[in-house]
C-alpha cells in the first residue's frame, strides 16, 4: 500500500487502555479497510510525523466512538509519545514477518537456530509482534522444551536487543530468585548488606509475572526505580548499589515484552526462564550470581529434582557467558515473611533492615544466608565466613544506614501505603498447621488487588506445625476497595484450603 492520501486519517484519543498492547482502532466501513482489506487482527505499520508504530487493527461500528475519516489508537500508544490529538496518521501493511515460519517450526517441534532466535527476539524487540503472535512463542518454547544449546542462543539475542551495561573491572555480584514463593522479599535486604560491606550490586528487577508482587513492585512503594542508566549508573557510583525497574533501563526488553503476556497466560517454563533471569544479568554486566531455587510441593519448583534439573541448566547456560554462579536450594513449603503484596512486602523489609523485635525472623534468615552466600563468592572472606560477616552487617545498623542512602539517591525514600479494608479469615477449630498452599495464598493476595493495588494483599500469620485455637486468625486480607474486599473472599468461600488444620502428628 503506498502512503497517499487515500491513507491518511484524522487521529482520535478514545482512552481505550489494552494492557500493553498497541491497537488501532478503524470504523469496520472505513476506506482503508475495504480498500486495503484490513481485516480484524491485522498488523499494521502507523506513521505520524516522523514517528512509526506497530499496531493491530481492531474494528468498532457505527458513529459511537469514530466518525468517518478517524482513527483511534491505544492509550498505550498516546503515553509513550505524548501526542496533542487531531494528527493525521498513515496506515500501510506491514512486511511480512519471516519469524513467524519459524515459531511455526517450534510449534510442530523444530529446533530453533541462534539466526532463528535472533530473528524472532528482533522482531518482537521491535513490537512487530501481537499478543497472539506472542503467545503461540511462548506456548511452543513452554510445551516443545528448549534444549541448553538453544537457552544459550535465546540468552545472547534478548541482550543483543538492549542496552549492556560496563562496569570495566569491577566484580559486580547480583543475586535472584526464581519465585514461586509468596513473599520472600530478599533482594532489598541482600542489596543493603551486600553494598555495606564494599561490594558493587547494581540489581535490576521485575514486576511481577504471575505472583502478586514483583521485586521492583515492592520496591517502589519506598522509592523511585524507573530510573535510567545513567541514573541508575550514578547511584551505584555513590552508594555501590541499588534496585530499579529492569524495564526501564532497556536491559533486555524484550523479556519485558515476553513477561507481559506470561503474566496473562501464567506460565513460565524453564528455558524461557533461564533466559530471562540471565539476559538481565549480563546486560547489566554481573559477574557473579547466587541463584535461590525455593522447593515445595506449592512452590514453583515441586521437587529436589526439578530443582537439580532447574539449577543445572542455570548454571551451563550461566557458564557459557562467563558469570561465576551458586544454587541454593531453600524450603519453598511456605510464605517468607508475612506481608504478601508490594506495600505488605516493603513493611517486612523495614522491620527486618531496622531490627525489629517484630520482624519475620524466617526473612531475615534467609536475606542473611544470601548475602553470606555471595559475599563467599565473590572471595571477600574465606568459605563461610560471609554469613557471619552479613550478619554483622544487618545488626550493627550499617544495612539499614545503605539502604536508606540508596532510597535517598534514588530519587527520595517514601512511606508504604495502607488499605482501606481489611479482614481476617479465622480457623474453624482447635488443632496443628499441616500445610499451606503458596498457589492459593498468591491467587488470594491478587483477587484482592495485588500488586496493581500496591497496598493490596494478604498479611498470613501462622506457620507449619503451629498449634491454633478455634477462631485465631489464620490470614487477614487487605484491599482498596470493599468490592475487591468481597471478591477476594468469595475465593476464600468457594472452600479453597488455603491452611490445611489436622490433629497433632
Amino acid at each position: 500500500m503506498s502512503n497517499t492520501k487515500s491513507n491518511t486519517l484524522r487521529l482520535k484519543r478514545l482512552g481505550i487502555d489494552t494492557h500493553g498492547e498497541t491497537v488501532l482502532f478503524m470504523r469496520d466501513d472505513c476506506h482503508v479497510c475495504l480498500s486495503e482489506g484490513l481485516a480484524q487482527h491485522t498488523r499494521v505499520q502507523v506513521d505520524i510525523g516522523q514517528t512509526s508504530l506497530v499496531a493491530t487493527v481492531n474494528h468498532v461500528s457505527g458513529n459511537i466512538l469514530l466518525q468517518r475519516g478517524e482513527a483511534g489508537l491505544s492509550e498505550h500508544a498516546w503515553r509513550q509519545h505524548g501526542w496533542m490529538g487531531d494528527e493525521l496518521i498513515r496506515v500501510s501493511h506491514l512486511d511480512a514477518l519471516n519469524s513467524l515460519s519459524q515459531v511455526r517450526g517450534k510449534i510442530f517441534g523444530k529446533r530453533l537456530t541462534q539466526p532463528q532466535l535472533s530473528n524472532i527476539i528482533s522482531d518482537i524487540a521491535a513490537k512487530k509482534y501481537s499478543n497472539i503472535h506472542l503467545a503461540a512463542f511462548l506456548t511452543a518454547c513452554a510445551a516443545r522444551g528448549l534444549e541448553i544449546s538453544e537457552t544459550v542462543d535465546l540468552t545472547q539475542s534478548m541482550v543483543d536487543v538492549g542496552q549492556r551495561i560496563d562496569w570495566g573491572n569491577t566484580k559486580i555480584v547480583d543475586k535472584h530468585c526464581v519465585g514461586g514463593l509468596p513473599g520472600n522479599r530478599t533482594t532489598p535486604i541482600v542489596v543493603a548488606i551486600v553494598a555495606a560491606c564494599g561490594f558493587t550490586m547494581p540489581k535490576t528487577s521485575s514486576r511481577a509475572i504471575t505472583s502478586p508482587a514483583g521485586t521492583a513492585d515492592m520496591m517502589e512503594t519506598l522509592a523511585p526505580v524507573d530510573l535510567d542508566i545513567a541514573t541508575m549508573r550514578r547511584v551505584v557510583e555513590k552508594e555501590n548499589g541499588c534496585i530499579v525497574w529492569g524495564g526501564s533501563v532497556d536491559l533486555s526488553p524484550a523479556d519485558d515484552i515476553l513477561i507481559a503476556v506470561e503474566r496473562a497466560l501464567e506460565i513460565d517454563s524453564e528455558g524461557q526462564l533461564v533466559a530471562s533471569i540471565l539476559s538481565k544479568k549480563i546486560a547489566a554486566g554481573s559477574t557473579h550470581l547466587v541463584l535461590d531455587l525455593p522447593v515445595g510441593a506449592t512452590a514453583k519448583i515441586r521437587s529436589l529434582k526439578d530443582a537439580e534439573f532447574l539449577g543445572k541448566m542455570l548454571r551451563d547456560v550461566a557458564n557459557a557467558f562467563d558469570i561465576k554462579t551458586a544454587i541454593i536450594q531453600s524450603d519453598g513449603s511456605q510464605p517468607v515473611g508475612r506481608g504478601i503484596g508490594p506495600a505488605l512486602e516493603a513493611r517486612d523489609v523495614l522491620s527486618v533492615l531496622n531490627n525489629a523485635v517484630d520482624a519475620p525472623q524466617d526473612l531475615k534468615q534467609r536475606a542473611v544466608t544470601l548475602a553470606g552466600a555471595l559475599i563467599d563468592l565473590a572471595e571477600k572472606s574465606k568459605s563461610g565466613g560471609g554469613n557471619q560477616l552479613a550478619l554483622e552487617t544487618l545488626e550493627n545498623g550499617k544495612a539499614w544506614n545503605k539502604f536508606q542512602r540508596i532510597c535517598d539517591a534514588q530519587g527520595g525514600m517514601r512511606q508504604p501505603p495502607s488499605a482501606a479494608y481489611h479482614q481476617s479469615l479465622k480457623a474453624a477449630h482447635n488443632g496443628v498447621v499441616h500445610s499451606i498452599d503458596n498457589r492459593r495464598l498468591a491467587k488470594l493476595a491478587k483477587l484482592a488487588g495485588a500488586p496493581d493495588v500496591p497496598a493490596a494483599g494478604v498479611d498470613f500469620h501462622v506457620r507449619l506445625g503451629e498449634v491454633l485455637q478455634n477462631g485465631q486468625d489464620l490470614l487477614t486480607v487487605h484491599a482498596q476497595t470493599k468490592a475487591a474486599l468481597e471478591y477476594a473472599f468469595d475465593y476464600v468461600s468457594a472452600r479453597k484450603v488455603i491452611v490445611e488444620i489436622g490433629e497433632p502428628k
